[in-house]
């Protein structure tokens, strides 16, 4: 029973040619997907909108100005690795795809919601949640706070 609260995350079968192309294009804003502001511009949807790791909402405008920054004194990624990568389909042509970003010591929970239209990705929403402490599993207390607040 220790692991019950761990969800089913499988992506279906035929889904996998979904979670290689959307793969390539995370950690969201990182990356070669992601080294100019016409990338940004091309593959970001007008109403996108995100909620950060301190649970602060941002606006597609703040994300763009935070991308331009980098941009130009881009941050050291090179101890960054993404794991447990995981697609589902929401709807017609709309996918959640989730993945556990490590950046050094800090471990955020990502999920990113994308649209596919037109043979072109667009992505509508973006989550990270920090993992408390490193622990990958709920302490009984956390659980219980989770349910709660939920």
């Amino acid at each position: 029973m220790e692991e019950a609260y761990e969800p089913d995350r499988g992506t279906a079968p035929r889904l996998r040619g979904v979670l290689e192309e959307l793969r390539r294009r995370e950690p969201l804003f990182h990356g070669p997907a992601w080294s100019t502001l016409a990338d940004f511009d091309d593959a970001v949807a007008p109403d996108f909108w995100e909620v950060g790791a301190s649970g602060r909402r941002y606006s597609r405008e703040y994300v763009r100005e935070v991308i331009e920054q980098r941009l130009i004194s881009p941050p050291d990624e090179s101890d960054w690795e993404t794991s447990e990568f995981q697609v589902r389909a929401l709807g017609a042509s709309v996918y959640l795809l989730t993945y556990t970003l490590a950046q050094g010591d800090r471990v955020t929970r990502r999920l990113t919601v994308w649209r596919r239209r037109e043979n072109r990705w667009s992505v509508m929403f973006h989550q990270g949640t920090p993992v408390a402490c490193g622990d990958e599993s709920p302490t009984r207390h956390g659980a219980q706070a989770d349910r709660a607040h939920g």
